[in-house]
């Protein structure tokens, strides 16, 4: 497996004047054979980023590289695969499941050979090799994403990107699918980019986390750590939305502004997110700081982009994840 890394990547649709700027000035690394989550709320640019990876969003800016080699370089095949959020509508319901998978495998293979691999591939997903021959409308949702997942792997892939695969699912099945991608993970060392909205779902499988906001990304480090201890505003946030076994929701230092989500097509100045932000200029005046200049993110382990985050806020616009895995 590789280095997954985002540099300096902004995305851009249409014009000067009528355009979005969907992700604007990204920096992540995801490392050789760990699990990063990327969270935040609809509308936040993840999937844009995601999508911008294997091809299907122009770059605007900056660049995106796997081990060191630019993605737009690459042409047959593939080295970066993606498990997309709907089952329902990432497979060809006219091929059958076994077609579907052996669609990834490199050319020269012999007919018996593909159906060998697919077999492989369909066991190592926890799903009958006999099933090969079946058509999609036959599975339910999570055995489709299940498929899906063996396609990808069909690729020998050095990263995969998950884009909320559970997010379609029944309750009942979207704790298999994930212990699913987790055995997977650790057992073939998956350089895995997971995006999702759902911070319980991050915690359980990811080792850092990224947490994005309006196109820009505002928070990142070790899962653990940021989930103990959000410095981000937003990322305080998400994390008091989030309800808890009893079904209470989690208790907050603030509570945020009662405002709309800026428009992304004309986003605020300064910081992002100061409209909400429940220690922004709106709720403590004194901090004119936040509506003129956009903070940047700390070149650290755990960083945060706030003038008033916990902890140092102070650096440059780097990411940095360069440990190993900690498993």
């Amino acid at each position: 497996m590789s280095e997954l890394r985002f540099s300096e990547v902004s995305i851009r649709y249409g014009s000067r004047r009528g355009g979005l700027t969907a992700v604007r000035g990204a920096n992540l690394v995801v490392p050789s054979g760990a699990v990063v989550g990327l969270v935040g709320e609809s509308g936040s640019g993840k999937s844009t980023l995601a999508r911008a990876a294997i091809g299907l969003s122009p770059l605007t800016e900056g660049t995106i590289t796997l081990g060191g080699a630019d993605v737009r370089g690459f042409r047959r095949r593939r080295p970066i695969q993606m498990v997309f959020q709907d089952p329902y509508s990432s497979l060809d319901p006219r091929m059958t499941i076994g077609e579907s998978i052996a669609e990834s495998f490199p050319r020269g293979m012999s007919r018996a050979e593909r159906r060998a691999e697919v077999a492989r591939l369909l066991e190592l997903v926890a799903l009958d090799p006999q099933r090969a021959d079946d058509l999609p409308g036959a599975m339910s949702g999570g055995q489709r994403q299940r498929i899906a997942l063996a396609r990808a792997l069909g690729a020998s892939p050095e990263a995969i990107i998950a884009d909320e695969i559970t997010s379609a699912l029944d309750v009942s099945v979207q704790g298999s699918v994930l212990n699913l991608v987790r055995d997977l993970q650790r057992e073939l060392r998956l350089t895995l980019l997971f995006i999702s909205h759902n911070l319980s779902v991050v915690r359980y499988v990811s080792d850092y986390v990224a947490v994005m906001y309006l196109g820009r990304i505002v928070e990142v480090g070790a899962v653990e750590e940021v989930l103990s201890d959000p410095r981000h505003p937003y990322t305080q946030e998400l994390l008091a939305s989030a309800p808890t076994r009893n079904g209470d929701l989690l208790a907050a230092d603030a509570t945020a502004i009662d405002a709309e989500p800026a428009n992304p097509h004309h986003p605020p100045p300064g910081c992002r997110f100061h409209p909400r932000c429940p220690i922004g200029p709106l709720a403590m005046p004194g901090r004119d700081v936040c509506a003129a200049v956009e903070p940047e993110l700390p070149d650290a382990a755990h960083a945060a982009a706030c003038h008033f985050a916990r902890g140092d806020s102070s650096g440059s616009q780097r990411i940095v994840l360069e440990t190993s895995s900690p498993r």
